[in-house]
């Protein structure tokens, strides 16, 4: 288990600092990002939070996963990891393609 979380289905006018304040319940929080549109600045209604602890990131999950935040029922996971596709992005850039 990672003390990485995802955060999906928040309310566009969920802020940062409410996140934390209700997460802090389960422990320190390390860090919490709501993923903004970066033309807009607009919540795109995701984001992480990091816990201290696996415990305590596991804690979280239990009690937040759907449950109602500002009107929207939260989805609380752990977090995957990005998958990176290297190959197609950076040969575009590079000017090469792989076929």
């Amino acid at each position: 288990m990672g003390k990485k979380l995802y955060v999906g289905n928040l309310s566009y006018n969920t802020t940062e600092d409410s996140l934390k304040e209700r997460f802090e319940a389960f422990g320190h929080v390390e860090s919490v990002r709501i993923i903004t549109d970066r033309d807009t600045g607009s919540s795109k209604g995701f984001g992480f939070i990091e816990m201290g602890t696996d415990a305590e990131a596991q804690a979280a999950i239990a009690s937040t996963n759907g449950q109602e935040v500002d009107g929207r029922m939260l989805k609380v996971n752990e977090a995957m990891d990005k998958p990176r596709d290297d190959r197609s992005r950076d040969n575009r850039r590079r000017g090469s393609y792989s076929y």
